[in-house]
């Protein structure tokens, strides 16, 4: 096989397609004490990118595997830029300061 056939295998192998999405953590702040939300970013890798029977498929393939992992961390980074924006805003409305902070109550029931 030459190289140039076999660079989309390997790159097949090495690269792993993910998929980022947001999760939101609930934070005691102690200052405040309140419960404060925060989103985060996380990844998904995408074990299977299909069966490709030719150079062009692999390739083809991987350009939207590309693609999709791209536009999944622009709109999730959006949401959880966004989110933490309006997450913040909230706590600041709502944070009373104490100069003793108490410990974290139990966590509120879902």
């Amino acid at each position: 096989m030459s190289a140039l056939r076999t660079l989309p295998l390997v790159l097949v192998t090495l690269l792993q397609a993910c998929v980022y999405t947001t999760r939101t953590h609930e934070i005691y702040d102690a200052n405040c004490q309140i419960y404060s939300r925060h989103m985060v970013l996380e990844h998904t890798e995408v074990t299977s990118l299909g069966i490709c029977r030719n150079t062009t498929e692999c390739v083809g393939i991987l350009v939207i595997a590309g693609a999709v992992t791209a536009a999944s961390a622009v709109i999730a980074g959006s949401i959880v830029v966004t989110g933490n924006t309006v997450y913040w805003l909230e706590k600041q409305g709502r944070c009373v300061r104490v100069s003793n902070p108490a410990p974290p109550p139990a966590a509120p029931a879902r």
